[in-house]
């Protein structure tokens, strides 16, 4: 009864059947035929011409991608709360050789174009002052909130006005969709948005997460970077077999639901503990320690988000008879 994050969750069976069909001789690094399908797979998911490359983690997918938005003198905009800035150990800095995080406030992690342009009006023109040339932003949020594809649109059109690049982090970018019930183009290349950082390791996957180009000409250095970076892989097909099997009849989006609809049966148990709508697969309740400690004794394990404070996260595996449980469990707090 594990509820402390969707990276520890079981790998897909099906994507345990991709990797093995590729466990046969093939051509190495990202010449495979696995490696070569990517461009047309995603460009057929997302409706328009697209460059894709695999990569092995999220910190390596979302940096990879602002280095194409970002030189080494300039900034990225972010949420306070942004992955990028609390959990990815200065990584973005180290991948740009130097960009500086610029950072700004809103409820549940999310970006608005106010707090933007606000930021944006404290930076003198001049050359003793870093120079903002991206916004990343985090969908679904890091407090598991959604940003409509009117929300991004509207981000998006803030940074063409002022010259900025858009990035993504779609690290739960499934149960965004899910969410929304949109198109996934909605919320991304119709929006606006530049650079996808598309995650699957939290959705199923083993560990492979796809770096999607709206721009195929932004693709062009990020292939050196990514090789200089020590992350092109010789044997990459594994990585390309469990994209290619999550796209597979929709098996992202389906794990996607899955996930989100476990978790809302556990936000209609916690009804006045949430701290958060609940839009994704990300739960935060209100709890105190002598009740953490009651839901651990019963075998329910989760992460404590500061005082008085939980994070639940579901998973694609979790179907209503492995979450009934916990909710009942928090009902009778």
């Amino acid at each position: 009864m594990r509820f402390f994050s969707d990276n520890a969750a079981p790998v897909h069976p099906k994507i345990m059947q991709a990797i093995a069909d590729a466990n046969h001789i093939d051509t190495a690094y990202d010449g495979d035929r696995w490696s070569t399908q990517l461009d047309a797979r995603f460009g057929e998911l997302f409706g328009c011409e697209v460059a894709v490359l695999w990569v092995a983690t999220g910190t390596a997918a979302n940096c990879l991608a602002l280095t194409s938005l970002c030189q080494p003198h300039q900034g990225i905009i972010c949420n306070r709360e942004a992955h990028i800035e609390v959990d990815e150990c200065g990584a973005p800095g180290f991948y740009t050789g130097g960009a500086k995080l610029m950072l700004v406030g809103g409820d549940g992690a999310k970006v608005a174009p106010g707090t933007v342009n606000e930021l944006l009006g404290t930076i003198r023109d001049d050359v003793h002052q870093v120079q903002a040339a991206a916004l990343s932003i985090t969908n679904a949020t890091e407090y598991g909130l959604v940003y409509s594809p009117e929300e991004v649109s509207a981000l998006s059109a803030l940074c063409r006005q002022r010259g900025l690049g858009l990035h993504m982090d779609g690290a739960r970018f499934a149960n965004a969709v899910a969410s929304v019930e949109r198109h996934p183009a909605d919320i991304t290349v119709r929006a606006g948005v530049d650079v996808l950082s598309f995650g699957f390791a939290k959705n199923g996957g083993m560990g492979a997460e796809a770096l999607v180009y709206f721009d195929p000409a932004l693709a062009d250095a990020a292939r050196y970077r990514r090789k200089r970076a020590g992350h092109l892989q010789s044997k990459g097909r594994f990585l390309a077999a469990q994209l290619l099997a999550m796209l597979e009849g929709d098996l992202w989006l389906e794990n996607a639901r899955a996930a989100n609809s476990a978790a809302q049966i556990i936000a209609t148990a916690a009804a006045e503990r949430l701290l958060y709508p609940v839009q994704a697969n990300e739960i935060f309740i209100r709890l105190t320690a002598a009740e953490a400690a009651t839901l651990r004794a019963s075998g329910f394990d989760f992460y404590d988000w500061g005082d008085g404070a939980a994070r639940l996260v579901t998973s694609w595996h979790h179907a209503e008879a492995d979450v009934a449980p916990l909710a009942r469990a928090i009902d009778s707090l």
